[in-house]
């Protein structure tokens, strides 16, 4: 059953296939995330709905979260995007998302890490993440994981954020 939150109702929930088309369109407006395909966002509703999340504001699509198991470290939540549209920042949706997705993945599921790679000039990402670690009291890490120069597009390097166990 989706979590409800009061005043204006706000729904957590897997995503669907018609969810794709509003995951895209809210990484390609986001204008910081890395916009990939509208077929990847597809593919991210269908294959890894149980790692990922979309909430809805009053049944507007209002933010999603991608993510997915690590095939060889199955207890780690590799975190892929995290956007919030427009009309719904500010409310700390981001993190409200990330908490749902995380307490879905834990316990029972086996989930004890959350990972992310975050650019160093991100410091609304990397705010997220700090906070998330620190209202779960959980260490986290923070190490190079991709150097600028294994871009072949002028990426700039990205940290790997390390949270947890929690």
């Amino acid at each position: 059953m989706p979590r409800q939150e009061s005043a204006t109702r706000v729904d957590f929930r897997s995503p669907d296939l018609e969810d794709g088309r509003h995951m895209w369109r809210m990484a390609r407006e986001s204008r910081v995330l890395d916009v990939n395909t509208s077929y990847a966002y597809l593919l991210w509703a269908r294959d890894f709905a149980a790692t990922s999340l979309v909430a809805t504001v009053d049944d507007d699509p209002g933010g999603f979260v991608t993510g997915y198991r690590r095939p060889d470290e199955p207890e780690s939540l590799m975190i892929w995007q995290v956007a919030v549209d427009e009309r719904h920042r500010g409310q700390g949706l981001a993190r409200r998302m990330l908490d749902e997705l995380v307490d879905r993945l834990s316990g029972d599921q086996g989930v004890r890490h959350l990972e992310t790679t975050i650019t160093a000039d991100n410091s609304a990402s990397i705010a997220l993440f700090t906070s998330f670690a620190n209202a779960r009291s959980a260490p986290i890490e923070r190490t190079p994981l991709f150097e600028a120069a294994m871009f072949p597009d002028g990426h700039d390097a990205e940290l790997l954020f390390r949270i947890g166990p929690f």
